[in-house]
């Protein structure tokens, strides 16, 4: 039985959507400086002048390889709060995205890349400081959870501390329950 005949959009959307994933890729395995649209589109297998017809640019091909669904905020009790929280570090050392990877290789080299991130974590921080108890400081202690989970995830991840590499997640896990349900619970 023949192929069914794909509609030239069809085409289209399957062709970027290889250029995204080779993109995403080499993002996430030399960050942005170093990936280059020539890389990009050898690895998709197109031209490099397609890459730029649907992308534009660089930086534009970069903010969409990298764009990331958004959490949703948190709900509920102090408990369910931190056994979210934990629960997307578990996932987190799993394995990111290579978008997430990109962007967090970037974020330290490209202002883009880190106003991405900022913009990224600043939903997070509202999302949570949201659902904590009226206290002092709740923004404060929201950026202190999405902030240790990132640099938790940092340490794993990109620079495959041992400590944190050879260490099972739930191990991590329970030994930062205390330190956040004390940042998420009620003020004492």
């Amino acid at each position: 039985m023949p192929a069914p005949h794909q509609s030239r959009a069809d085409r289209r959307r399957a062709t970027e959507a290889r250029i995204l994933g080779s993109a995403r890729t080499l993002f996430a395995e030399k960050g942005f400086d170093r990936t280059t649209i020539r890389a990009v589109a050898a690895a998709a297998g197109v031209d490099p002048a397609l890459v730029m017809q649907y992308f534009g640019s660089k930086r534009e091909l970069f903010g969409q390889a990298v764009q990331a669904v958004p959490e949703p905020p948190a709900t509920g009790d102090t408990e369910a709060l931190v056994d979210q929280l934990l629960t997307s570090l578990d996932l987190k050392l799993g394995g990111l995205p290579e978008g997430t990877l990109a962007m967090m290789r970037s974020m330290l080299t490209d202002p883009t890349a880190a106003d991405h991130v900022r913009d990224a974590l600043g939903r997070q921080i509202d999302g949570i400081s949201a659902t904590l108890p009226p206290s002092e400081d709740p923004e404060l202690r929201a950026a202190l959870l999405i902030t240790t989970l990132l640099g938790v995830t940092i340490g794993h991840q990109l620079l495959t501390l041992p400590p944190l590499r050879d260490a099972p997640a739930d191990r991590i896990a329970a030994l930062l329950r205390p330190a956040f349900a004390a940042l998420a619970g009620p003020p004492d």
